[in-house]
């Protein structure tokens, strides 16, 4: 994952409707590079090196999961995001 896809997965996560404006908007790379950055753990460092960052980001990705995030399929959205271009 760039450092692009990285901090855009980051702000569609830490806004409360983030994904659900993307998902809405039809924006699915954004929608597929969020739940792509959800899946993975965020590395342990930075709780060391940022715990603010590390806090706000797994906060983000529990609210992400407990809104539904678990429902989306990331093949799936793949594969829209593919045939959109």
């Amino acid at each position: 994952m760039t450092r692009h896809q990285e901090i855009t997965a980051q702000h569609l996560l830490t806004h409360p409707y983030g994904v659900a404006t993307a998902l809405r908007e039809r924006r699915w790379a954004d929608v597929a590079i969020a739940v792509e950055f959800a899946e993975t753990e965020i590395p342990r460092d930075l709780a060391i090196t940022d715990p603010a960052l590390y806090r706000t980001l797994r906060n983000a990705i529990t609210t992400f999961y407990l809104r539904g995030g678990a429902a989306l399929n990331l093949e799936k959205i793949r594969q829209l995001a593919r045939q959109s271009c």
